[in-house]
């Protein structure tokens, strides 16, 4: 009998551990319209073979003991099985494209697999090896987002590569890259304990009647009385307006589109950085938000004065521990300024935007929330998570990686890309990775909201080389200025 049809496995059960709050959480998120799954391209230049990845998986992957574990939904809690029947060969596939297998087919064949709910008889992941792509080969991996956050599996993805084609032994991926800048955040994980603390005592009356705030302020005042400075950011994230109406959201369907620009170099983005006087990844959000502007339109969406929202996700766990599983992330809601016309005043917008999210707590609040839902009643984590959702329209994540070539069982990686998944009611994720020297973005979106997202991802180019023109024609000894840069944009 075929193992993936089997109903309930029952020789493959195993010890049993419980699952955290946080995770748990993640893992009632499942829905049709929304599988909670973190999506992965690997492209390589030369051929990977299905042996040698494998071998690979079962050395370093699978050395992970959770990835052996399936998760268990009990009467009670969630909990952590052991699978000890798992099958590799499964786990692991072969796969093809059609045709020439481009990279549109290859776009289509990763929509179908993001589209596809894992298995829940079996560990919740699975890796897709096309051995021809362009010469080279392509690999599709899936892990659902209960085992941990983007940023841990970005780094277990990571932990499968080497430096050298033939490593040798000892030789193992520096950490030099992890960058600083939530460092800060990290250090006040405590506050996250608080709040957990804080979420026994009257956490889970905060989630329920924090929904009937707009109707009684005086409840709001209670709370955060009760809960001081924890309490008041959680009360402000939910006194947040919805996101407007656009084309960017809707109700959703159970496909999912995905596509992925060409590379950026991370050179000139750095260089238009300076000429803002601000970070790479503000410039990165704010032509990202030009992009979408650029879509919404051509669909003739009004966006005149439009700022939409996206959820950005914070890495909350030391950087020593960032290739531990679990989730230890919050979010935070980033304003993305669509209705701006000037692409230097669009940077300028996320930038401020950017530093005042920097001196909240918004993120911890938001993780000690995922905390309580994960022990709610279901219904409660149901209205809770879609009047959340309702407050951005996107989700956009940003993950700065190693600037130096990497190996893979022998073959070099050539690209990289991954979407995280939406929750609720949103339907549109954007994702940037870098990369050797290079940027890359991508877009997964509701097939009934974005049916193409190629038309979304072909303007980021665009918005940037925008934004680097005005660098190189402005004056280098003072940062750009908005005024400025719209002269230079009609005269050019």
């Amino acid at each position: 009998m075929d193992k993936s049809t089997s109903p309930g496995r029952p020789d493959a059960g195993g010890r049993r551990e419980p699952m955290s709050k946080v995770d748990t959480a993640w893992l009632r998120m499942e829905r049709r319209s929304n599988p909670m799954m973190i999506t992965g391209v690997l492209m390589f230049a030369e051929r990977l073979s299905l042996d040698a990845l494998r071998e690979l998986i079962d050395e370093r992957f699978l050395a992970y003991a959770r990835f052996r574990q399936r998760p268990v939904q009990t009467a009670s809690a969630a909990v952590w099985e052991t699978d000890e029947a798992l099958d590799l060969e499964w786990h692991v596939q072969p796969a093809s494209l059609p045709g020439r297998g481009g990279k549109q087919a290859l776009e289509r064949f990763v929509s179908r697999l993001a589209s596809t709910a894992l298995d829940p008889q079996r560990p919740r992941w699975q890796f897709h090896l096309i051995e021809d792509y362009r010469g080279g080969s392509a690999l599709v991996a899936r892990i659902h987002h209960c085992y941990a956050d983007g940023m841990a599996l970005v780094q277990v993805l990571l932990s499968l590569t080497d430096t050298r084609r033939h490593p040798r032994r000892g030789d193992g991926l520096p950490h030099t890259w992890l960058k600083q800048e939530h460092a800060d955040v990290a250090r006040r994980v405590g506050a996250v304990d608080r709040y957990v603390r804080l979420g026994g005592k009257i956490g889970g009356k905060m989630v329920e009647k924090g929904l009937e705030m707009y109707r009684d302020p005086t409840l709001a005042a209670v709370l955060a009385r009760e809960g001081g400075e924890i309490a008041r950011e959680l009360l402000t994230a939910l006194a947040l307006s919805d996101d407007p109406p656009s084309l960017l959201r809707g109700a959703l369907g159970p496909r999912k589109r995905v596509a992925w620009a060409e590379p950026l170099d991370l050179e000139e983005v750095k260089a238009v950085g300076r000429a803002c006087g601000c970070t790479v990844n503000d410039v990165l959000m704010a032509v990202a938000a030009g992009a979408l502007r650029h879509y919404m339109v051509e669909r003739g969406d009004p966006v005149d004065g439009l700022t939409l929202r996206a959820t950005v996700p914070v890495n909350l766990r030391p950087l020593e521990h960032a290739r531990k599983l679990g989730n230890h992330f919050g979010l935070v809601f980033l304003d993305l300024p669509v209705g701006e016309a000037n692409p230097v005043r669009r940077v300028e917008r996320v930038a401020s935007c950017m530093e005042s999210l920097k001196n909240s707590k918004q993120a911890i609040v938001a993780y000690g929330l995922l905390a309580t839902l994960g022990v709610a009643p279901a219904g409660v984590q149901t209205v809770a998570l879609e009047m959340l959702s309702r407050k951005a329209s996107t989700v956009a994540t940003n993950v700065p990686g190693p600037q130096q070539t990497l190996y893979l069982a022998g073959a070099a990686l050539d690209q990289m890309m991954f979407w995280v998944p939406q929750t609720g009611s949103i339907g549109v994720g954007i994702s940037i990775l870098s990369y050797n020297g290079r940027v890359h973005f991508g877009l997964i979106a509701d097939g009934k909201l974005i049916p193409d997202p190629g038309d979304v991802i072909c303007h980021f180019g665009e918005e940037f080389d925008k934004l680097l023109y005005l660098a190189l024609m402005g004056d280098w000894d003072t940062p750009l200025d908005a005024s400025a840069a719209q002269a230079l944009l009609i005269e050019g």
